[in-house]
């Protein structure tokens, strides 16, 4: 049996805010924007490329907006998503590599392969970390 995980409620406090932020900031595709009712909203995104989506809205739990820590969207080129993330007006991290000596800016001939990080937030402060991988074992 398949145990597929396919949807992360992010908690956000301004859907519309936050959907025009991964939409336009991130290039994530709209999936629906369901209003329910007065009292639940909710809107899924899903990168691309990506078999999980995000859903976003309003009664959809308790968690604080901005509380979420740890979403992780992998890349096979950090240099060129960091580029395109700058370009699209999101404050990201520079280029990042995990080494003996912990993290320290990407330096010219690194191999990013697995240590290559890129970080942001959303607009409530969730936080997000662009990894590379360009080789599965």
């Amino acid at each position: 049996m398949n145990w597929t995980l396919e949807v992360v409620v992010v908690p956000v406090s301004d859907v519309d805010r936050s959907k025009v932020f991964y939409e336009k900031g991130l290039g994530f595709h709209v999936d629906h924007d369901s209003r329910i009712s007065d009292d639940l909203r909710v809107v899924q995104l899903t990168p691309p490329g990506s078999g999980c989506s995000i859903v976003i809205g309003t009664g959809l739990g308790n968690m604080t907006p901005g509380s979420l820590e740890g979403l992780q969207l992998v890349v096979s080129d950090l240099i060129r998503a960091h580029a395109e993330l700058v370009s699209r007006g999101v404050q990201a991290t520079d280029v990042q590599v995990y080494g003996q000596d912990g993290l320290r800016p990407m330096e010219e001939g690194d191999d990013l392969n697995n240590v290559g990080f890129v970080y942001f937030n959303d607009p409530d402060g969730n936080r997000w970390a662009v990894q590379q991988i360009t080789d599965r074992a």
